[in-house]
């Protein structure tokens, strides 16, 4: 990345980030294990609520609508945010708005009113949303260009190992109390309140550890970017694998997310496994620790074949996964579901990479695009939430199947770059 500060300042910053690489990235580190962990706690709470509220699947999904969509709605005004306080500003602020989210589960579970969640749910993932844009820049700053991507990986990695733990957190400190037969609705719903009471602290805690922490300033060079983009002529619209990358990301996140939301549900059915909920939930684990394990696999693999091709071959295999957990019972259709996860790991970074391959000068618009294409966490699930409610849960995984039939085409055909047609 150019720089316009004179050599020794580059030198002195350069040095700067060696001598506190360590600690600043494994701070950072821990920010997408806690996102990661926070969204998966999602498939815990969408069962929990539904039994304590007594609501329908779409209302239930109205957890992953309101979470999710906070990412389209929020994502730019995030922009704004960092733009006008920084980096390392937004980060404090993403964690504190984030925490906010988590103290009003307390009060929404005192209150027992369902509105109140989804509102504590928005504003949560609004803090994340802020961490999210704030965060990304300073994995590929924090040390040499040539390791930047491994350090992307290792954070990635670490959001994964959010989403495995977590299932296994929620069903000890929200199902297993909420299982006891005694407990009124209302008690049940106060199940949620020390799990987010503690979540709570641990960000308000990483807050003044990062109101603390001396990060680089980057912000200079993403003014100077800023001012260079006023010349660029045209849109990364104009590259149609992008845009189809941008329906890719669309697809992707709203099977993998609309899959671990019924997962409870699903795994309670007396013709697949017939778990108590918070049995059940323990099993989440297997399906986000499959991707957690694929994405290091996949990374390999990668090395060796087009990342198209093994996008293509994931996405089938997830087909064909969904397709024996929808038509058949018992273990097999329970492992066949949980499997989507070992195939689901490469399929965000791969489109995402493979949608901004070839953009130069539209590569930041491009990312943001993509990013806005996260809303399918939101859309998805409560699609799939209106077909369970009418054909069932099993049957409603049809939905996952159509998204998936999309990546394979993503990835064997739609994700070739065509070049920029000229503006008129």
């Amino acid at each position: 990345m150019a720089s316009s500060a004179p050599l020794t300042t580059h030198t002195q910053s350069q040095s700067y980030q060696d001598k506190n690489y360590g600690f600043a990235l494994t701070s950072l580190t821990t920010l997408f294990f806690m996102w990661g962990f926070i969204t998966c706690l999602n498939d815990i709470l969408i069962p929990h609520l539904k039994a304590v509220f007594n609501l329908t699947y779409v209302q239930a999904m109205l957890v992953q609508f309101c979470f999710f969509g906070a990412y389209f709605l929020m994502s730019l005004p995030s922009g704004y945010i960092v733009k006008k306080l920084g980096y390392k500003k937004g980060i404090v602020v993403g964690l504190l708005i984030a925490a906010l989210g988590c103290i009003l589960f307390y009060p929404a579970a005192a209150m027992h009113n369902y509105p109140v969640f989804l509102f504590a749910l928005f504003v949560l993932a609004s803090g994340i949303t802020l961490l999210q844009v704030s965060a990304n820049p300073y994995v590929s700053l924090l040390g040499a260009p040539k390791t930047a991507s491994s350090r992307l990986t290792l954070t990635q990695a670490f959001n994964a190992l959010g989403t495995t733990v977590a299932p296994t957190f929620g069903a000890f400190l929200i199902l297993d109390s909420a299982s006891e037969a005694f407990l009124t609705p209302a008690q049940n719903a106060e199940s949620v309140q020390l799990p987010y009471l503690l979540l709570a602290g641990m960000l308000i805690l990483l807050a003044g550890i990062f109101a603390w922490l001396k990060l680089p300033d980057i912000m200079s060079e993403q003014k100077e970017a800023a001012q260079k983009s006023d010349t660029i002529e045209g849109s990364a619209w104009q590259y149609r694998h992008l845009t189809l990358g941008a329906v890719g990301i669309f697809m992707y996140v709203g099977a993998e997310v609309a899959i671990g939301s019924f997962l409870v549900s699903f795994l309670a059915q007396e013709n697949i496994a017939g778990l108590k909920e918070h049995v059940a939930a323990h099993y989440i684990t297997y399906y986000f620790g499959g991707a957690m394990v694929g994405r290091f696999i996949g990374a390999a693999v990668m090395q060796k074949l087009p990342a198209g091709k093994v996008l293509g071959f994931n996405a089938s295999m997830a087909i064909i996964l969904v397709v024996i957990a929808m038509s058949t019972s018992g273990q097999l259709a329970m492992w066949s579901i949980l499997l989507v996860g070992l195939f689901n790991s490469i399929m965000f970074p791969t489109i995402f990479s493979l949608a901004l391959n070839g953009l130069g000068k539209h590569t930041a618009q491009g990312s943001g695009i993509l990013c806005l294409a996260i809303v399918g966490g939101a859309i998805v699930p409560l699609l799939q939430g209106a077909l369970a409610d009418n054909v069932g849960v099993q049957l409603s995984y049809i939905l996952p199947i159509l998204c998936y039939i999309f990546i394979v085409f993503y990835g064997l055909s739609g994700s070739k770059p065509v070049q920029a047609q000229e503006t008129l």
